[in-house]
């Protein structure tokens, strides 16, 4: 099998939560090696569930390489500079004030590392609020996104942190970018990324799509997408208490759905426009078909007829799917004598022969091997931990706190 498109490049990773992690887990799975330089404390994630590490760290932080840094210490420093002076790609999400800090700017990394990448992760990009901190919820609620999402009528997020996500995949597109650019374009060497700028290109369809309904009923309108409002278009429970979910969009659509469900041909429903108005009838009437039959029968009708369908699966269902199992997606691996499955990047011919099995550091893990690398000795490696500037995992430590034996 052919090495990943990034094998042989190092990328330094300072990130806590998602957007850097997961532009550097990507990164990763090309086939680079990724050396997460955490502080004492840990990247936050390792600390979320009882008092451990998180789905987000396992999942994003397999395969990399933990070295545990106080930055804040001059010796921290020094050895920052050591691990910049042999990396190709440096990614972060540190908080503008906390990156002036520490000193990770692009022109100490590119002082280190003429030809080096810099990628800043920030909560948003120049601007008035250029110095200020945002979140994923914080670039739902500023784009619009959180808006149209309301749970007993407050606006409420996703769930899925997808703006840190889609932050951290712009970042890699930048990064590859970059490096396609070479070493004469320096100005495409130090990128920044705001978390709002993502999101504002991610609502793009639905903020115009706004402006368009607006423009065409002459009145102010607020809901951006017309899916949102196409009769027979979601989720309808089988007959077995399944969940099956359709998509509705065109007319052609609807007449498979009709023949596959064995509903009568209406030319009063024929058109889109017509069972809007009938809206209520058309509900009606696709919650009693679906319901009248099982999940797997009324499947198996319509992908005959292909109709656009698939189950409502809960998380705990997703990865034994056959399409998920055949060829597998994912890769398993034990950590912390537990076993997970953790899904890959779905792009085979680019990740080729990286590193999907390793499972995520621990705290340090890499230290002392990654300090020995770049020429440290042994006794200087045992001064810099006694010393506090820098730390190392101990295998021994329990991490996740165990619930309580119910008395007897």
């Amino acid at each position: 099998m052919v090495p990943g498109i990034l094998a042989g490049r190092t990328v330094l990773e300072l990130g806590s939560m998602i957007a850097a992690p997961f532009a550097a887990h990507i990164l990763s799975q090309l086939g680079a090696e990724v050396i997460k330089i955490e502080p004492p404390s840990g990247d936050t994630t390792r600390k979320l569930v009882r008092g451990g590490p998180s789905g987000t760290y396992i999942a994003y932080s397999r395969g990399k390489k933990s070295i545990c840094l106080d930055l804040r210490s001059p010796e921290g420093q020094t050895i920052l500079d050591t691990l910049i002076a042999g990396a190709d790609i440096v990614v972060h999400n540190l908080s503008p004030g906390a990156a002036r800090r520490l000193g990770m700017t692009y022109e100490r990394c590119a002082a280190q590392t003429p030809g080096i990448v810099y990628c800043h992760i920030k909560g948003y990009g120049p601007g008035p609020l250029a110095e200020e901190v945002a979140s994923n919820p914080i670039a739902e609620a500023a784009t619009g996104v959180m808006y149209s999402n309301r749970v007993d009528g407050r606006p409420s997020r996703l769930g899925p942190s997808y703006h840190d996500q889609f932050a951290g995949s712009y970042a890699v597109i930048a990064i590859l970018g970059a490096l396609l650019a070479g070493e004469d374009q320096p100005e495409r060497r130090n990128l920044e990324l705001g978390l709002y700028e993502t999101g504002l290109h991610v609502a793009a369809r639905d903020l115009v799509g706004v402006q368009l309904k607006s423009q065409l009923l002459g009145r102010p309108e607020q809901e951006p997408s017309p899916e949102f409002s196409i009769p027979g278009y979601g989720a309808y429970e089988t007959a077995d208490g399944r969940w099956i979910y359709l998509v509705m969009l065109t007319d052609e659509h609807w007449n498979r759905f009709c023949r596959a469900a064995g509903l009568p041909s209406d030319p009063a429903l024929a058109t889109l426009r017509q069972r809007r108005r009938e809206r209520d009838a058309v509900e009606a009437s696709v919650r009693e078909a679906v319901g009248a039959v099982t999940y797997d029968d009324l499947a198996a009708r319509l992908s005959a007829a292909g109709v656009g369908h698939t189950e409502v699966l809960s998380a705990d269902r997703v990865l034994d799917a056959p399409q998920a199992k055949d060829p597998k997606k994912y890769a398993e691996f034990a950590f912390a004598g537990y076993h997970f499955a953790s899904p890959d990047l779905p792009l085979p011919a680019s990740t080729g022969e990286a590193e999907p099995l390793l499972p995520p550091p621990l705290l340090g893990e890499h230290t002392e091997e990654l300090l020995a690398r770049r020429g440290y000795g042994a006794a200087e490696i045992a001064a810099l931990v006694a010393s506090g500037a820098a730390h190392v995992s101990d295998p021994a430590d329990e991490l996740w706190a165990r619930p309580a034996k119910a008395a007897e």
